[in-house]
């Protein structure tokens, strides 16, 4: 039998034979393989030991009734509570993801006794707990040996996690610690041994036990739970399906989708890389098929993915961490976020859409597309959690806490209305598993960047660093702002979204903040380019495993990635120094004239990157117009008005040279 699916170039439906079961198991070949290259989180080793892993659920199960009981009875004390958070994560650690990507079974005496050592430095701490916080920094060795053992055991679960870059950081951060007094200027300072180091990475909550995992263990968790309820009833094939419906049959139809559904998801997992291929395996596909290029494919699918995280409500978790740092409310967060994250994705669709103008490309026929309400009748309820959360995190005055306890109950509830999206008891247990394994991988990232907030602290080696990069800056904030986004941009290589803004925020923020920049605007600031780091080569790791799903080369798509996610470069410089694009603090008439500005030129600016409006643009235009675009995003009305010069000028000449070729024509879909 042969079937039609969203396979349409340039008017024409592409059949698909019988062969595209075939050929979609060797996609997911190429996509498991893509993973398993650049996400070090999916490098599992699979148990056919029936016993082993029924005891490798059970904690995981268990870890995450521990975490809803303590979101709705209270948690024990706050070191108490981040340690058992630390020791169940590292246990499963070291049971689920092997040292090696080929010691699978081999190594497990060895993996079994880490585990078991993982448990030590919790039953230490509460057998201790008083006489660890009235002995006011005396310390004794054991104290000594089992901050050492945290430590080691920390960075090793970060290496087999994360990989490579989190462990080597922390090293040198250590290093730096204990010889301070032989560095050069900027960097000298008293120097620390490795005991006193060691007890304060354990024993205070500056190190391992720092905020970071503070909202790791409370926040985090519950929110990465909801997001394996919402997989477990199928989320991802209604925002898929509900993609479809609406933007498959535009022009450029599947990347549409792609942007779509992959900002969706992102904003509920946080796994950028994963989300590539979850979604990118289904996408990437339909994009090449319609006639985008294997690099555009897989450039699209990066950059929506990557994009997620800054898309509110949860942003991939990283709205808790951003908070609980600058003493704000969550709401605050959020809402600050919600128009630059949408500028960047209508940048993303208007590039989308010009790209498929100008190559001819249409949509995806429709017949071959999902019925709308037939969608939502059969899925369509299981936006109601997302809609509750919503309203218990803005309008209720509950906790965080208790709104994602309450929601994750709700989303249970709400599956049964349809027997499609029905969770019976094993799959409730099925997602209490699956969501405690996919919290591991922030959680241990977390406690190893615990290590190095802990360096930096004892050190004072972010106050130093900030005036450094004022002093060498001169002081002026452009300058400021542009050193900030490279030593990101850096720090972020390799790095998972959470971990690469706690380092960002350590490092970079302060410089800002320092210059005057309201906090939570420098915070927003270092958090966007920590996270483009993914898309941003050499190390651009989201791009490289959407690479190896479309085909491209690594290195092209990273670069196609930077280029359709230049508004993400863009908007941060942007609400620094217009501030009202946050819309804090604004009236209506004021947020609705900065929001309309900068929807105009967001679009604009998507214009002079992909070089066509009605016609080709010359190449000469295309900075005029985007400098124009840019422009009428500042605050001051003298600019503005230069840009809607320049701007009208060249709109003006695409015009003339749309009417001189008879190809003038306002049909847009």
């Amino acid at each position: 039998m042969t079937t039609k699916r969203s396979n349409e170039t340039q008017g024409d439906v592409v059949e698909l034979s019988p062969g595209e079961s075939d050929a979609r198991d060797v996609l997911q070949d190429e996509a498991a393989e893509a993973v398993a290259k650049y996400d070090a989180e999916s490098r599992v080793r699979t148990t056919d030991w029936k016993p082993l892993a029924y005891l490798i659920s059970a904690v995981a199960v268990f870890t995450a009734l521990y975490h809803l009981w303590t979101a709705y009875a209270g948690p024990p004390a706050t070191m108490v509570h981040r340690s058992i958070h630390v020791s169940a994560m590292l246990f499963l650690t070291f049971m689920i993801y092997p040292p090696f990507r080929k010691a699978q079974n081999w190594w497990r005496i060895p993996d079994a006794a880490l585990a078991l050592l993982a448990l030590v430095p919790t039953v230490y701490l509460i057998v201790n707990y008083e006489n660890i916080v009235l002995q006011a920094g005396r310390f004794s060795t054991t104290d000594v040996l089992v901050g050492a053992l945290l430590v080691v055991l920390v960075l090793e679960a970060a290496r087999r996690v994360t990989g490579w870059a989190l462990p080597i950081l922390a090293v040198l951060f250590i290093l730096f610690g204990v010889y301070g007094r032989d560095l050069p200027g900027l960097f000298r300072h008293r120097g620390y041994d490795l005991d006193t180091l060691f007890y304060n990475f354990y024993a205070t909550t500056e190190g391992v036990f720092s905020t970071a995992i503070g909202v790791s263990a409370t926040y985090i968790f519950l929110f990465i739970l909801f997001g394996a309820f919402l997989a477990k009833s199928g989320m991802s094939q209604l925002f898929n399906d509900l993609a479809l419906a609406i933007a498959g049959q535009t022009r450029g139809g599947p990347a549409k989708v792609a942007t779509v559904a992959s900002g969706f998801m992102g904003s509920i997992n946080g796994a950028a890389i994963a989300n590539v291929v979850s979604t990118g395996a289904f996408t990437i596909p339909l994009m090449k098929k319609i006639g985008y290029t294997r690099t555009f494919a897989g450039a699209v699918e990066s950059t929506a993915s990557v994009g997620g995280q800054i898309l509110p409500p949860i942003m991939g978790a990283a709205a808790f961490i951003m908070a609980e740092t600058i003493g704000v409310p969550y709401t605050t967060v959020a809402l600050a976020a919600i128009v630059p994250a949408l500028l960047y994705y209508l940048s993303l669709i208007a590039q989308i859409h010009l790209r498929a103008t100008r190559m001819g490309l249409k949509g995806i026929s429709k017949e071959n597309l999902p019925d709308i309400l037939q969608v939502l009748k059969e899925r369509g309820h299981m936006l109601l959690p997302l809609v509750f959360l919503v309203y218990m995190l803005f309008f209720t005055g509950y906790t965080i806490l208790y709104s994602a306890l309450f929601t994750i109950l709700v989303t249970v509830g709400i599956s049964m209305i349809r027997k499609t999206t029905r969770m019976g008891p094993v799959d409730i247990i099925q997602a209490l598993d699956q969501g405690t394994r996919s919290a591991i991988s922030v959680a241990v990232a977390c406690a190893s960047v615990g290590v190095v907030v802990g360096v930096v602290t004892i050190t004072g080696f972010g106050v130093i660093l900030a005036s450094a990069i004022v002093d060498l800056s001169g002081g002026v904030l452009f300058w400021t702002l542009v050193m900030s986004m490279f030593a990101c941009l850096v720090l972020g290589m390799g790095l998972p979204s959470i971990p690469a803004y706690i380092v960002t925020a350590t490092m970079a923020a302060p410089a800002l903040v320092e210059l005057g920049v309201e906090p939570l605007v420098a915070h927003l600031f270092v958090f966007y380019f920590g996270l483009f780091a993914n898309i941003t080569p050499p190390v651009a790791l989201a791009s490289f495993a959407a690479a190896g799903i479309s085909g491209g080369r690594p290195m092209r798509t990273g670069v196609a990635s930077m280029k359709l996610a230049a508004a993400g470069y863009v908007i941060p410089f942007i609400f620094v120094y217009n501030p009202d694009l946050l819309l804090r603090d604004v009236d209506f008439v004021t947020g609705v004239q900065v929001v309309g500005s900068a929807v105009l030129a967001i679009l604009l600016l998507a214009t002079a990157l992909e070089g066509h409006f009605m016609v080709d643009m010359s190449w000469y235009l295309r900075p005029v117009i985007a400098v124009g675009a840019v422009m009428m995003l500042s605050a001051d009305l003298t600019y503005d008005l230069i840009g809607i010069g320049l701007v009208a000028a060249v709109l003006a000449i695409q015009l003339i040279r749309a009417k001189s070729q008879d190809r003038l024509h306002f049909k847009s879909i």
